[in-house]
């Protein structure tokens, strides 16, 4: 069983820490599905990634529905769908997640900008949703400089 971990933004954009969190996942041996909702946002972050840590670091990806979707180890997407077997989930931009999901994959990561009072407000209610549906979850915030754990949430025993 996997756990939620929230990251809240507030210092460092998306396009820097999505590669980050991407190369620890890769680490971990992880196939990764990045789900966002706006194509337009996931045509950046591609571009992004074929840039992120100059040339001494490379994030294979690919987008889906393009050829060999499948065989991407990183996929961006805007659908539910992980054609790559993805046992990591990030999701960016409010892209919803399901307890299921949670449940079934090592980790899923909801990426949101605290700057944006809408984004802070749908991490809520994805936190109360997925806590309330007996996820383990972790709320990490980076406000004070580096990466810290703030909270978690351990599923009821039964």
């Amino acid at each position: 069983m996997g756990a939620a971990y929230f990251y809240h933004l507030t210092r460092a954009p998306l396009e820097a820490t999505l590669p980050m969190l991407l190369d620890k996942a890769r680490g971990a041996g992880w196939r990764v599905a990045v789900r966002g909702t706006d194509p337009a946002q996931m045509d950046a972050l591609d571009d992004a990634l074929w840039s992120a840590g100059g040339d001494d670091a490379f994030l294979p990806h690919g987008r889906a529905g393009q050829p060999h979707e499948a065989d991407q180890p990183i996929l961006l997407t805007t659908l539910a769908e992980m054609p790559n077997g993805a046992t990591c989930l990030m999701a960016v931009s409010g892209a919803e997640v399901a307890p299921d999901e949670v449940q079934r994959l090592d980790r899923v990561c909801i990426l949101f900008d605290g700057n944006d009072e809408a984004a802070v407000a749908h991490a809520r209610i994805q936190w109360k949703a997925l806590t309330d549906a007996g996820c383990a979850a972790q709320y990490w915030s980076e406000a004070s400089g580096r990466w810290e754990k703030k909270a978690e949430k351990e599923p009821a025993a039964s």
